[in-house]
């Protein structure tokens, strides 16, 4: 006789019938044959097209929402709708690595030299003097913020500049993967609380939105490459303090917006600007 497991099990399914509905209506979806912003049929009328209860219907639709691939919208106008593309996925799968300590600061630092590097290399080609102005706002109002002595309003703009910048290159995989990396970033610094004031930040990136109007793109990534490594060395400095420090200066960082939370926090990923 087995000995018992520590857990309980359920007995598996050799059919999951609402996983076969998901990937039909993905494929619907890929083959261009539902497209963003179609409004799928009513649950019930999908589970008669399938032959599904409505519970099997309900399932699949859940796991397209998950997916990031549909909406679900409630009341009189509601109802599931394919959306243009959403990088949630991406960004939860990274984070519940974070959270499964699977990533360490050291990876995530060359993760992001590396992906920076890309972003920067596509967007010389890519990014518009308009969008070179806004990434100056930014640079700007995070400097305010500093000045201020305002730690979570200078942090959230230092992070919003990475993916302000990702975004000019107009790449959804650079996007989506900055989105995750800096979701990870975000959920580090809320562990690790304000660090020393950060008066090499500002002057770095106004050295490299320099660099990015001049469309120089070896020199704007020597510049971030340099900031990233700086960083990481703060951080880790401060990382490495006794927690009764940390818990003194930090505020209590409020719950991850999506996935699991960690059973403690416990600093995993590095640098927020």
């Amino acid at each position: 006789m087995p000995a018992p497991l520590p857990f309980e099990v359920a007995p598996i399914n050799p059919q999951r019938i609402f996983q076969e509905v998901a990937n039909q209506l993905r494929r619907l979806i890929s083959e261009g044959k539902l497209r963003p912003g179609d409004k799928l049929p009513p649950e019930r009328e999908l589970a008669k097209r399938f032959g599904v209860s409505r519970n099997t219907m309900r399932e699949a639709l859940r796991a397209l929402e998950l997916s990031g691939l549909i909406e679900l919208r409630l009341g009189a106008t509601g109802g599931a709708f394919v959306l243009q593309g959403s990088s949630n996925a991406v960004v939860a799968g990274m984070r519940d690595l974070y959270f499964l300590g699977a990533i360490t600061p050291e990876h995530l630092t060359e993760a992001r030299i590396a992906v920076s590097a890309a972003v920067i290399r596509v967007a010389c080609e890519r990014i518009t003097d308009e969008e070179i102005d806004a990434l100056e706002a930014n640079v700007a109002a995070a400097e305010r913020a500093r000045q201020a002595g305002d730690f979570e309003e200078r942090t959230r703009h230092h992070q919003a500049f990475h993916v302000m910048l990702a975004r000019t290159t107009h790449n959804p995989v650079l996007i989506a993967t900055t989105e995750g990396i800096m979701e990870i970033t975000r959920q580090f610094v809320k562990a690790i609380g304000p660090t020393d004031e950060q008066t090499y930040t500002h002057p770095s990136r106004k050295r490299l939105l320099k660099h990015l109007r001049a469309r120089d793109a070896e020199k704007a990534m020597a510049e971030m490459g340099s900031a990233l490594t700086k960083l990481h060395r703060g951080y880790m400095v401060k990382a490495a303090a006794p927690s009764s420090d940390r818990k003194a200066s930090a505020p209590a960082p409020p719950p991850p917006p999506r996935g699991p939370r960690p059973a403690r926090a416990r600093p995993r990923a590095p640098g927020a600007a």
